[in-house]
């Protein structure tokens, strides 16, 4: 992924939010938003405007599940595993997307950087087990033929944009 880091968005974030150490996890969340992850070279940037070690803020980035370090993909996709997820066979649904997308435990994005897969503990949408995301978007009662046909439209949407 090529995406060079323009610290003057990084600025707006930080401006916007105030250059205070208590505002490091909403910058973060608006900096991943912006670039689909934190990219490294924002913690020792962020270090000298927040005036707080580089490390701590890196270990807060850490703490939190929601920030990824790694680059992300246009759709991230969220399959839960959560017990209801899991008994009413969400393992086959993930099986089906890692498959059609050429993933694994250990490849989560595509190379094309279109989509990512990853599993959750729970997406607290047991009523509508199994369950998935597309980018914080529920999609219920999913199987491996439904999830086969929400890639192809996926898939078309990004050809489109």
């Amino acid at each position: 992924m090529t995406n060079a880091i323009d610290f003057t968005v990084v600025d707006g974030i930080v401006a916007r939010h105030g250059a205070e150490p208590s505002n490091v996890i909403a910058i973060l969340q608006d900096i991943q938003a912006q670039y689909r992850y934190l990219p490294r070279e924002i913690f020792p940037y962020l270090a000298r405007k927040l005036q707080m070690s580089a490390a701590k803020i890196y270990s807060v980035a850490t703490f939190y599940e929601n920030f990824s370090l790694e680059p992300k993909g246009k759709y991230v996709i969220k399959i839960c595993d959560g017990t209801a997820c899991h008994v009413r066979k969400s393992v086959p649904i993930l099986e089906k997307m890692r498959e059609s997308l050429g993933l694994s435990a250990g490849k989560l994005t595509t190379d094309d950087m279109m989509f990512t897969v990853e599993t959750v503990s729970c997406l607290g949408a047991c009523g509508l087990a199994p369950a998935c995301t597309v980018n914080d978007k529920v999609y219920p009662s999913m199987t491996p033929e439904k999830a086969e046909e929400l890639l192809a439209r996926l898939r078309e949407e990004g050809a489109v944009c």
